[in-house]
This record gives C-alpha cells, structure tokens and sequence, in this order.
C-alpha cells in the first residue's frame, strides 16, 4: 500500500460525481412527485356532476381556493427546470473528464491516420507546435501539454510500450484514494467558515425545527383536534349528562379551534363589531347573553351565529363572515367525532364506576345528528328533502296532499315517472334532471346483522357472561335501483321510533316527580334483571341477530344434563343412552365445522389487519353548503332505548363503496333473560338516511364449571355411584365408551 494515496479533491473531478450522484437522487422523485401536472377532467364526470348553482359555485370556490397556486407551480418548474440544466451540466463535465483521462490517441491528438511512419510524426508535432505553443499568439498550454505527451509516445520506444499495455505513455499509474470534496474546504484561512456553517446547520437550524414541529404537535392529538379542545369537551359534556342539540352546537362553537389565541389561522377584523351583531339580532335562540366560560367568549359567540345562520342557510357577506363560515364549518366534521369519542369514554368511565354520572343515549346521538345538519346545511326539524337541488320550502306543499304524503327520499324515490314530474311541474327539465340525477346517486343501505359466540362450542347459543359478536353487513347501493319501484320496503328510520318512545315516555312520567335522569334509570331497574346488567362493567361493543336463540336444538339437551343431576340409579341406563346419543352427534357436527370455523377465524383476522389501515374514500357526497368534498361516512353501534343507554362504542365506517363487514363485541348479560335491544345505523353526511333494527338476545344460564376433575375422585370399586351421576364426560368413561 505504498503507492497509494489519500488526498482531497484539487481538481474538482470527483466533487462532480457526487454532486451528479446526490441531484440525480432528488430530482428523478421531486419530478415525477411534484411536477404541476394539469387535471384533465373526465367529460363523463363532467357531465355527472350537479350544475345547480350553489353546487357550481362551490366548485369554483374550490378552484380559487388557492390565490398563489399558479405562482407556486411556476416557481416548482422553474427550480425543477434549473436542477435538471445543472445536473445535464455536470454530467458534461463528467463525460469531457472520463474522455481526457481515458481515451488518450496520440495520433488522434496529432491529426494523422493509424500506423503513420515517424517522419510524419515528426512533421505533424512541429506543425501543431507552432501554433500550440504557449510563446505564440495562439498557443494553449494543455493542449501543448498533449501534443508532447502524444510525440513521445510514438518516438520513444519505452513510451510507446507503455501506451500499448496501459493505456498511458507514464506506464501504470499509482492507486490513489480521494474525498469528493474540495481541498479549500480543509485550507486553514477558510476553518472558521466551515465550522461555522456546520454549526448553523447542525446546532441551531435542525434543532429548531425539531422544537417547532414537536410544540406544534403536541397540542393536538392523532384527530387533528387541539387537546384543550378536548379538555373542554369532557368537562362539558360530563357536567351535563343530557345534552339537548342546540346545547351540543353550543359547545361545538366554543372550540379553541376558532379562538385566535389557540389558532392563529383565524381572521379577526374590523368589521366583525358591526355586522355580528347585526347577524345575531336577525337569530332567535342563540342564549348570546350566556355566562358560562368560553361559552360567553366573542370568538365562541360569533361562530355560533355563523352556525345558525348556515343551518338557516342565512346569505352572509362575501367577503367576511361567509369566508368565517368556510373555516369554521370546514372543521365541523372531525371536531364533532372528537365530541362523539369524548362522550363515548364518558360511558366506558361511568360503567367502569369511575366517574358518578351516565351520559345518556340522547347525548351521543345528538351529536352524531348535528354532523349530517352541518354537512347539509339543514336544521334538524326541515325536511330531508330539501337536501336536493332546486326545492325550497314552497315546494314542500306539493308533498303532502290527501292522495299522498312523502316525508322522506326513498318515498319520493320509489314514486312512479309521471308522479314524481307531477309534483316537481315547477321546475323546468333540466332542472328536474338535475335534481333526479342527484338523487339517483344518494345511497340506499341494506342493513343486517348475525350474532354468534365465537369462543364457544354452540355459537348460536348466547350463555350469561359470554363474548357475544354481531357482524353488521352494509351493502350500499344507489337510489336509482328504487326508482318507480314501489314494493320496496321502507328502511326503519330511528328518528320515528324515537319520537314515539319519547311520546310514551312523556305520558308515563306525567304521575312521576322529576328527578335527575340517572336517577330514573336506577329506580326502572329494580324490575326484572335488566338493571343488574346495566350496574356492570359493559365495556364491549354490542350486537346481536334477530334469530332467536331460544328455539335451539340443543336446549332439550341442556335439560336432560340438568334433571340426570338427581342421581337416580334407576336412570342410569337412560342417562348413559343420551351421553352417547349427545356425545356422537357433537363429535359429527365438531369434526364437519371445525375446518369450516378456523377459515372463518383467519378470515376475521385478516379483515382486521386490514382494517386497521382502511382508507377513507367511499362516495362524494352532494352537499353544497359545504365548503369541502365530502365523502359518506356511518356510524353503526347497538344502544338499550328503555334505558337509553349506549352499550357499544361507535363504530366509524368510512370505507363503505359497495359492502362492508363491522365486528362489534360485547359481554353478555350475567342473567338469564330476552334482552331487546337496538342496533342503529346513522350517516354523517345526509338527513333521513338513519336506520335501526331490533336485537332480541335470549341470554342461557351459563353450565357450571366444577372445582374438583371428576376424574380424581374414583375409589377402589368402578361402580362408585357418584361417578355414574356425574354431569360432565369423564376421561375413563370416553376410554371405555371407545372399547
């Protein structure tokens, strides 16, 4: 290792190569990544799309969204543009390096054919000598430099031998080992610049930008919603365990995510003084002269109002208070998943007997009915109908006649052609396509559920304390699929059953003293066995089946077991007849399912896996009081409505395109009984789309597990009288059974 050497780059040659090396690297991904490529929209889409005005509108609202976007992508060309020319620029240099350093011709260099005789040499090297030589007017020192070097390769012998086996008339040249960096950077005069430079980088640029990045995230947590957000919502919605809607909008207007102290996106203008109040005073009901702190905030005050006007579709100034709106009713949908995921923990706290008071099943629910109004711009007490282009409240009229009276979507849906053109006579026809073309792509979903106890043998037989799991299917399809159909059934909405168990609640409490709501539910729980089970820990999802567990095969069985406890020698043979009869049977149906079950399993897990990366594209949804494109998202989960308690968490679907499968889990009641209770479907995204269905759980008496193994208990004789009455198959008895 004697030749070689360990030096810095003096030429710069192989800097090149690294900086080639390190911009090829960054610019082939930054190309194909961030290069402005212009959308070409799908004339097909084009063409699909709503043209009612508000849709249009937003549209274009969308498309101004970004006042430097054509900047933006001029400026990303213009530095891609300059990378790509500075990279073509050194791959140059490379190219002309590699062909100076590699391809050395000396006859090339002195201009003359191969295999030229000496006296031509001669005469070519004093021809270009002239003209290359450093001491004439044209003379170029590196390319005199070559000429020599290319002379006496072909005139002296040793030389010549050396570019014939090497390549170089210097013969084979030493192995050197360089840092593809400049020598300057290691020259003394220039020690302090470099030292200084690494220090900006490493001491005071990269660890504030770490700082900045770690406060910003941690004031909010994975859902993008800032902490004391959160912080309020618990303390709120746990001091007010019945929340009515127009509270819940209260507190949705309280967020620290309109407040200019906690974010500073928020604009706070001069103006504000003179058209809020002149905003609040056109709303009823908006408890403006509320005290409670941050309800009585101005930033909490004025974006209430904003809210009330969008759910009255109140035209705001342009300029101002609608761009308010759009930010504020932009952030609507994921705070008010943080509002149903607050409550939900309040359930699983009260249930765990950590904190004293219940949030009741009205209060989630409310929750969840305030995102499809904010999506769609719509109180809660107006029609779905209105969700659709072109109707206002004066065409409502023409909806309920004698002959006819449609409440929902799927009623006017399933109305014939000529019906349905009668009603909308109004409208002109590319209005009433329009509006039929909307409504062909809202969704229809078909809601079903099955409930089986997996990790036991019988899983159609629910037993108390058992691990129930209901699988809620979700098949969607378009409401165009139920145009002029009008056999198909109505889905079972949860606002009119709601209404109707308020309205029986309402005529037996008028003999009640009013008290406090969990005081209710502790005095109706004394009856029957329903209130044991609400006082324990149900901490899992709920879901069940509509089939009845109660007219199992099995349940004779589990009667035989229980009377063959008597020991009576007398039943002896009986008893023996039907453990054979029941054991052989068992085995038959154990050894046909028991590969069918383990796929089903794998099956489950698989799906979980992939769950837990599911993605959140499903279907756009029509709603153009939103400032943003909204895809369809559900909430499935299971509640007790007499006691108006939730007893599964949420479940957020938002995957759904064609069918989607939902696992919801729960522990069964500790006492035998028939449960009823609800499995409920709700949309965040469109009004009257909600739907329930009934869920009777007959919940057995769980077998007894013995303290002492049978099979320990034997005496000296075989015939012990206390094993032949035994409930439970013995080791001995299935070994005598088999020979």
């Amino acid at each position: 290792m004697g030749g070689q050497k360990f030096e810095y780059d003096e030429s710069g040659s192989t800097f090149f190569y690294f900086v080639l090396s390190f911009l090829g690297l960054i610019l082939i991904p930054c190309t194909f990544y961030y290069w402005p490529r212009k959308k070409r929209e799908d004339p097909n889409i084009v063409k699909e799309q709503c043209q009612c005005p508000p849709c249009m509108d937003k549209r274009d609202l969308l498309q101004n969204s970004e006042p430097y976007r054509r900047f933006k992508s001029l400026l990303i060309k213009l530095v891609l543009v300059g990378g790509w020319a500075l990279l073509f620029f050194l791959a140059y240099k490379v190219s002309q390096f590699d062909y100076e350093m590699s391809n050395f011709d000396p006859y090339e260099i002195l201009g003359l054919p191969l295999g030229s005789s000496q006296s031509e040499v001669k005469r070519a090297y004093h021809q270009l000598s002239r003209i290359l030589h450093p001491d004439k007017p044209t003379g170029d020192e590196k390319a005199f430099m070559k000429l020599t070097k290319a002379y006496q390769a072909l005139t002296d012998d040793e030389a010549r031998k050396n570019w014939e086996r090497y390549g170089n008339p210097d013969g084979p040249g030493a192995m050197s080992f360089g840092i593809a960096l400049p020598a300057w950077i290691v020259e003394k005069e220039n020690s302090i610049w470099v030292l200084g430079l690494y220090a900006l980088i490493f001491m005071i640029a990269l660890p504030t930008a770490v700082g900045m990045w770690w406060y910003h995230s941690i004031r909010f947590s994975s859902d993008k919603v800032l902490l004391d957000t959160t912080q309020m919502y618990f303390y709120f919605f746990h001091k007010t365990p019945h929340m009515a809607l127009k509270r819940v909008i209260m507190i949705l207007a309280a967020s620290l995510e309109y407040d200019k102290r906690h974010n500073s996106q928020v604009v706070e203008r001069q103006s504000d003084n003179e058209e809020v109040p002149m905003l609040i005073r056109m709303l009823p009901n908006l408890n403006e002269k509320c005290k409670e702190m941050p309800l009585c905030r101005m930033y909490s005050i004025k974006a209430r109002a904003i809210l009330h006007a969008h759910l009255s579709r109140i035209p705001l100034t342009p300029n101002t208070l609608d761009r308010d709106r759009q930010f504020i009713v932009k952030k609507c949908p994921y705070l008010i998943q943080e509002m149903v995921s607050c409550v939900n923990q309040l359930i699983m706290l009260a249930y765990a007997k950590r904190i004293s008071r219940l949030p009741t099943i009205e209060t989630i629910e409310n929750c969840m009915k305030l995102s499809p109004m904010i999506v769609q711009g719509l109180w809660e007490f107006k029609s779905p109908l209105l969700q659709l282009p072109y109707l206002t409240e004066d065409h409502l009229r023409y909806f309920a006649t004698k002959k006819r009276h449609i409440k929902n979507l799927q009623q006017f849906a399933q109305l014939p052609a000529e019906e349905s053109r009668a009603i909308l006579k109004n409208l002109n026809d590319f209005e009433y396509y329009t509006l039929m073309k909307v409504l062909g792509k809202m969704p229809v979903i078909d809601f079903s559920f099955r409930c089986e106890v997996i990790d036991d043998e019988h899983t159609n037989v629910v037993t108390a304390g058992a691990i129930v799991t209901v699988t809620v299917t979700l098949e969607r399809k378009n409401m165009s699929e139920l145009f002029g159909d009008t056999n198909a059934a109505e889905k079972p909405s949860i606002k009119e059953e709601d209404e109707d168990q308020e309205n029986e609640g309402n005529v037996e409490s008028q003999n009640q003293v009013k008290k406090p709501i969990w005081a209710k539910q502790g005095k109706k729980g004394h009856k029957g066995g329903k209130n044991k089970y609400k006082s324990g820990n149900v901490k899992h999802k709920v879901t069940s089946n509509p089939s009845n567990a109660v007219k199992n095969e099995e349940k004779p069985v589990v009667v035989k077991k229980q009377k063959s406890n008597e020991g009576d020698s007398d039943a002896e043979s009986t008893l023996d007849s039907d453990e054979e009869k029941f054991s052989s049977d068992d085995e038959k149906k154990t050894a046909e399912d028991d590969d069918f079950e383990w796929e089903k399993f794998q099956q489950k897990l698989n799906k979980r896996e992939k769950l837990e990366g599911k993605s959140k594209l499903s279907h756009a949804v029509h709603c153009p009081y939103f400032p943003e494109d909204k895809q369809e998202y559900w909430w499935t989960y299971i509640c007790d409505r007499k006691s108006r308690t939730l007893l599964t968490a949420p479940y957020h679907v938002t995957n759904l395109v064609d069918r989607e499968e939902v696992q919801l889990k729960f522990t069964a009641p500790r006492w035998p009984a028939l449960y009823t209770f609800t499995v409920c479907l709700r949309s965040d995204s469109y009004m009257g789309m909600d739907q329930q269905l009934d869920m009777k759980l007959d919940v057995k008496e769980a077998t007894a597990i013995p303290t002492v193994e049978p099979q320990w208990e034997f005496s000296e004789s075989e015939s012990d009288p206390n094993l032949q009455g035994s409930e439970y198959t013995t080791d001995t008895s299935e070994d005598e059974e088999e020979d």
